[in-house]
Formats: structure tokens, sequence, C-alpha cells
């Protein structure tokens, strides 16, 4: 096996690139507009810390044991080739959220073996990070060849898309097909698999879970697993030999419970025979599925992770526990509130010395001794955070307090992951339409029986998957949006109630279009309608849950460490509220500090700042919150 100069020079494919922070090659901040709100890192590790820290002297020194190399895939271990990819390469690859939708991407970071790459087309916060060797890239026209569809880059019409018309147009590079992995070695997927084929498959994002499915695709050696009737963000490709896929019958046969299609009638008496006869289907062979040997990774054993919560860094950690399919792993130096479980096939989880090898930075254990402030410099508060990345992903690159960090407590049961630009996109197409029947349709809960390939627009938009297991507490909807005046036994409107059956997971949905308005509706009466009293803040108590909800994470802010915060801190908090980024210059602009922040009204942010009401609704509720917060006084207000 081939393996790179270490520390190898990365060589820029043009003027417009240039180094960061941790000596990776990214686009220049002209071309990367969506980031410039990134702050300096807050914290430095001291140079001899970084320079003297080696794995074979942390290994002795922790009396640990790295785990062997044999337990790592190909896709996990030391790479045979270099990184070949340079930052403006165009390629197609496929969507992270939507594992079955293959899109235009562009590079726009190179970082050792790993690469940052761009949706054409949409903004930078959708970025995601991946290895140059990941088997869901291919050279551009490869769609065409293998007749699958191609995503366009927004604003393009589909039919007067063609690749050497847009590279030429725009003056741009395609990459080598010779960079793309050939992955025919591990040999094609055995005939007896075809698409359309049922069998039983584990939700990876619900690990305990396992459902109807269908084989959506094949490509190469990897199957592309689809949950009936549910949308394709569910969607997870494989090997044949993957232990989250079974033969039909294999729930039955093991004393599990099968979660049956979305929608289907009579969950409970679910027959597969019946299935597969109505839906005109068959099933997977049971004897083509051969068992995984077991994985191998023992507890204390020592690797180099991607935090996820940060996926442009890559950390030395420890597996502290493990299961039949998968590991929990633990950032060295860092608290266990850190510690998450993955999946033992995860391109993110490397040998030790994988970093240095492939030329990635590699972030040494945080000790607190190793780290100095910068005098004068915004520091990120969190413990052992330099202040890089962000909880909104990509599109900043830096942070300097507890708003923007991925580390941060009120950040911590965020999901620091990919936003999903083709919900968000679908959303922002319905809520143009004031008559809410496109969304009315999306949401629709007909069951068909089959799997059909010509809905998956209407399965780009989430609904409502309330997973419902035995112990775990019911959303209350009713409570969200009862108002006031509504009665506390109030049913939910043109909503649907759910019955928990026994062994039976049932799913419950309120409609999209009652969810879109109600939501509105809840925030414009929460908050105008109580700034109408001569103490607006009085009345927010009453109906605080509510606010909870509708706005997560602001609740846990002290109005004491509002009235504390500097101009910049008040604009990246409010730069941190959905649909309120663009902003935050104005705050900054009138040089609003906290005190001055939680002194704002209604119609200072609506008529003196001129602010649409959709963000005025969610920066003027966060002030009505941080006012009622239990350290905020009326004295504080007056000194201030």
């Amino acid at each position: 096996m081939k393996q790179p100069n270490r520390k190898r020079k990365l060589i820029s494919m043009d003027s417009k690139e240039h180094q960061n922070q941790d000596g990776c090659l990214e686009q220049s901040p002209e071309e990367d507009k969506p980031r410039d709100g990134a702050a300096l890192l807050s914290h430095v590790p001291s140079a001899t810390a970084q320079e003297t820290w080696s794995w074979d002297q942390y290994l002795k020194q922790q009396n640990a044991i790295a785990a062997p190399i044999e337990l790592f895939s190909q896709d996990q271990s030391f790479p045979e080739y270099e990184n070949g990819f340079q930052v403006g390469m165009r390629l197609e690859g496929i969507d992270p959220r939507h594992p079955a939708v293959f899109c235009v991407l562009s590079v726009a970071e190179v970082c050792g073996y790993r690469l940052r790459l761009h949706f054409d087309g949409y903004l930078s916060c959708y970025d995601f990070w991946t290895n140059a060797g990941s088997p869901d890239l291919h050279p551009i026209g490869w769609c065409e060849k293998t007749k699958h569809e191609l995503y366009i880059p927004k604003g393009y019409r589909k039919d007067k898309f063609v690749w050497m018309n847009y590279l030429k147009a725009y003056k741009l590079h395609n990459a080598p097909k010779k960079l793309f992995r050939n992955r025919s070695s591990n040999g094609p997927v055995p005939k007896e698999f075809q698409v359309g084929m049922k069998l039983e498959a584990v939700d990876r994002k619900n690990p305990s879970l396992v459902c109807v499915a269908t084989i959506a695709d094949i490509v190469e050696d990897r199957l592309l697993v689809h949950f009936d009737n549910w949308d394709d963000s569910y969607d997870y490709w494989c090997g044949v030999n993957s232990p989250y896929i079974q033969p039909v019958g294999w729930c039955q046969k093991n004393g599990r419970t099968l979660i049956t299609p979305q929608g289907y009638p009579d969950p409970e008496n679910f027959s597969w025979t019946e299935y597969l006869d109505s839906t005109q289907t068959s099933a997977v062979p049971a004897k083509v599925f051969k068992m995984r040997l077991p994985h191998g990774f023992l507890p204390n054993m020592k690797l180099e992770v991607v935090d996820k919560r940060n996926p442009r860094l890559i950390r030395v950690a420890t597996i502290v526990d493990v299961d039949d399919h998968r590991i929990k792993v633990h950032f060295d130096g860092w608290d266990h509130k850190y510690d998450y479980w993955t999946d033992t096939d995860s391109p993110d989880i490397h040998p030790i010395g994988w970093c240095d090898v492939t030329g990635h930075p590699l972030e040494a254990p945080y000790r607190a001794n190793d780290v100095k402030t910068i005098p004068g410099q915004a520091v990120c508060p969190t413990p052992g955070c330099r202040g890089i990345g962000h909880i909104r992903g990509p599109r900043y690159s830096g942070h300097h307090s507890a708003f923007g960090c991925p580390y941060s407590d009120m950040n911590l049961k965020k999901e620091a992951t990919l936003h999903d630009r083709l919900r968000e996109q679908t959303q922002e197409n319905l809520e143009s339409d004031s008559s809410h029947l496109k969304l009315r349709n999306l949401c629709s809960l007909n069951f068909n029986g089959k799997h059909e390939r010509a809905n998956s627009q209407p399965r780009l938009v989430q609904q409502a998957k309330c997973l419902r297991i035995k112990e775990k507490e019911d959303f209350d909807w009713d409570k969200l949006f009862r108002g006031r005046s509504h009665s506390s036994d109030e049913p939910l409107k043109n909503g649907k109630k759910t019955a928990r059956k026994k062994g039976v997971i049932t799913v419950c949905q309120a409609p999209a279009e009652y969810e879109s308005s109600q939501t509105q509706r809840a925030l414009h009466e929460s908050v105008f309608m109580a700034s109408l009293s001569t103490h607006p803040s009085r009345d927010l108590p009453l109906g605080r849950e509510q606010h909870r909800k509708l706005l997560p994470g602001v609740a846990d802010i002290q109005a004491g460490d509002v009235a504390r915060w500097t101009v910049d801190e008040v604009a990246e908090f409010v730069q941190s509220l959905l649909g309120c980024e663009e902003h935050a210059n104005c705050f900054k602009k009138e040089q609003i500090d906290g005190k001055a922040f939680l002194l704002l009204t209604q119609a200072d942010i609506v008529k003196v700042m001129k602010i649409k009401l959709g963000p005025a609704l969610k920066i003027y509720n966060s002030i009505l919150m941080f006012r009622n917060s239990q350290d905020f006084t009326e004295e504080d207000t007056v000194s201030s």
C-alpha cells in the first residue's frame, strides 16, 4: 500500500486560494463571501505543546494501545494515493442529507486527504466535508452515463444545463477522472440483489428500529436502502454484507418489532406475504445475506476521529464502549458529555497516524496548561474550544462566544449537522403560496403500498416523524399552540391523534400548513399582543414554555449575562437566529450592546431599525425571554 509523503505540501490551483490557520487550502474571502463573519482563533495552543506531541509518547504516558490497523476498512485506512483535487474543480456527488440525490459540486477547500464540497448555486452553509476517496463522488457526466438524475445548480433550467457549456461559460475546471476511486476491486453486487426488492433494514438515525425497506438503487458494490413511504432523508448506502440489512422475516424470527410503512392501515397484523403481493414485488433471497464478522474494536483503544460537531477537525479519541455494530468515542481531554456513538464502518474514524500521513492537522488532547489567550482578543468561553467552526455550519469559519460555539451548553442539544438545502428551498416556495395547497399535497399520508421514485419531490419535505417508543413522552401540540383564550382541553385542530398500541410504534403528524400558520400566529400573539401592555415582560411567564419551544436555546441565557454583552456579541446573537442573519450588521451599525439590546421595544425594531416582521418577531421574543429570566431585575434596567 502506498502512503503519501509525510506533511506533504499543498499546491494552490490559482491565485484565489490561500492557506487558512490549519494549513488547508480554501477559497479566498472574495470568492467565499458567506464566510465573512469568521472570527479569529480565541485560544491558541502553545508552540511547545503542538511541536512535542506525538502518538508514541502519548500512548506510553497513557499506558494505552492503538486500534489495530486491520480493524479499519479501505475507506478508513491509509489512502493508496495522494489527494489530487484542487480548489474550484467541479464534479458530481451525493447530497449527504438526501442520499438518493446527485448534485453539481465544487471543491471549496482541500485539507490533507479531505475536501469541503460546495453545492453550486447555494450558500456555503450547506457545504460538507468528505474524504477524497469517497465512493459518493463521481466525475462530471457520470449521472448521464449511468442514467441517474442530476440536480443542477439553483437558477438553471434542467433542460438547458450542459456540463461543457457550464464549465466554459464560467471558465471552470472539471476534476479529472483519474482522481476518482475505482471500486471494482470489491466485486459487483450479487445478481440476487435487484432494484425494487424488499428487505428489513435498521434505521441508522434510530438504531433501535428495524423497518420495511426497499433496494432503491445499486451503484458498483453498494445498495441504496429506502424505507417504504418515508422521505429520502432516511435513505443510506451500504454494502451487501452490512449488518444493517436483513432478509424478510428476520424480525419475526428474532422476536423484534418490525416498523411498517408510514400510513400502513393495520400495522399490528402486518404480513410480508400480503404486502409483497399487494405491491407486486419480491423479497431478496435470504441465502444471499452473509453475516459480517465481529468488528474487533475494544474499549480503551485509541484512534483519530472526525469531530461531528465541528467536522473540519479531527481529534485524538478513545473508544469508551462498544456494541455489535457501533463504537462510542470520547475526545481525549474533553468532558464526557461530548461522547457519542458512531458506526464501525463510518468513514470518519481512522487509525492513529492517519492525519500525519495525509497531511491533515490533528487536534491534540486538550490541556488547560497548554492554552494561552492573546490579550485583547475575543475569547470563546468553552474550555478547549479554539474558536474554530460555528454551530451554523461552514458558512462561518469561526466564533468568539457561546452563541456560535458548537460545544457550548446552549448548543449541545442542537443537531450540529448539515443544513437541508432542499427542504429549506421547498419550504420557502411553499411559504410564498398563501393558499398552502401545495403543502397539503406534500404532507399527504395516503398509503399506496408501492415504492414510487416519481414521488421523490414530496419526500424532500420532511414529514413530522414522531416515533413514539414505550416510555417516551408524547409531544403536546395543544400546549405549544394554545393561546390564553383557548381551553386547556381543546383538541388539536386538523391534527392527527395517535394511539400507542402494544408493541407497535405509531406515527403522529400535525399538518404542516397548520404548524406553519400556527407557529407564526403564536409568535405574533405572544410577542406583539403582550407588548401592548405597560409591562410586556410580565405577561411572558404565562407562555414561557411556548416560547422555549419556538426559540430553543434562548431560554437558557440569563439577562445578567446579556447585559454584559459587547456590540459584537449582540450582533453574533442576532446572526445566530435563523432568518435574522442579514440584520446583524444593523445592530452593529447602531452600536447596540447588551444593555441597549434589553431596552429595545417593538417600535424600535420594526419602525426605527426597519426590520421585517418575521425576523422582528424572533428578535423581540428573545428580548422578552431575557427580561423575564431569573436574575434580571428592574434595578439592572435603571442602572443601564
